[in-house]
């Protein structure tokens, strides 16, 4: 059986995951997965990415991604989240959001997915272990805890700097500039969001969840932490970002990780829960 795929959006991500589906532009493409359709803001660029492909999909406006397909990939702006989000699951179809932080403050559209049949599956985007966060809250876990050391240019422009007042260009040591929950974390920090969301929503959600953040002018990428204090494990995992050779503020792994999920529904061997 093969399963049909959308894909919302064509940039770094969307473009990266079109390309891993198509049997020329892919190298094979993935069994048992077909890429049908697209969606773009300009019509033309998009057409002229998909040229070399050797079945191109349609390009279709947001909301009829979910008409065509089986399996929906989110991968656009936050704000427009919901334009594919809500088709989607409101047609019973399988969402892979790529704006993970997006879920957050729209929990509504996991009771939605039960309603019509649909699912969200949430890819581990650039965090390591997170099979291993989601099998400990699965007993009693007493805490999880994001520790994230970035570049202040990499934070600069963030909400919460900006309702603080806090410079973070002028910052000369490494200096702590948030701590709180995953929630104002995400809000705060649109850059982190995904990486906070999929922490939270793997382990013991996003209130409990705590997160600190740091500007550290002696790094030049950023760097994340994970420690978890659960009764069967102590797990602490680290991870480093390396940017997308598309846009740098994509990193590497976050489109390598949505087509490991998409492969995962149709592969005869799937490691990992």
């Amino acid at each position: 059986m093969t399963l049909l795929v959308a894909i919302g959006g064509l940039g770094a991500l969307g473009l990266a995951v079109a390309r891993a589906l198509d049997p020329v532009a892919g190298n094979g493409g993935v069994e048992g997965l077909r890429l049908v359709a697209v969606s773009a803001r300009d019509r033309d660029k998009a057409a002229a990415k998909l040229a070399g492909f050797a079945a191109p999909p349609d390009i279709l406006a947001l909301e009829e991604l979910a008409v065509l397909a089986d399996i929906v990939v989110e991968a656009v702006p936050a704000p427009v989240f919901d334009r594919i989000a809500l088709p989607a699951l409101e047609a019973g179809r399988v969402l892979v959001p790529g704006s993970v932080g997006a879920l957050l403050p729209r929990m509504h559209l996991v009771k939605l997915a039960q309603e019509t049949g649909g699912r969200i599956l949430v890819p581990s985007g650039t965090l390591p272990g997170l099979d291993a966060v989601r099998a400990c809250a699965e007993g009693p876990v007493e805490s999880v805890t994001l520790v994230s050391r970035q570049p202040p240019a990499a934070l600069a422009g963030a909400p919460y700097l900006a309702k603080h007042a806090i410079d973070v260009l002028a910052i000369t040591t490494a200096t702590c500039i948030f701590e709180g929950n995953a929630i104002d974390a995400a809000a705060g920090f649109p850059p982190c969001a995904n990486m906070v969301a999929a922490l939270a929503l793997a382990g013991i959600g996003p209130v409990r969840t705590r997160v600190a953040i740091w500007a550290d002018p002696g790094v030049d990428r950023s760097s994340h932490i994970i420690q978890v204090q659960a009764d069967a494990a102590r797990l602490t995992m680290t991870v480093e970002n390396l940017p997308g050779a598309a846009n740098p503020e994509t990193g590497g792994l976050t489109a390598l990780s949505v087509i490991a999920c998409l492969r995962g529904l149709v592969a005869s061997l799937k490691v990992g829960s």
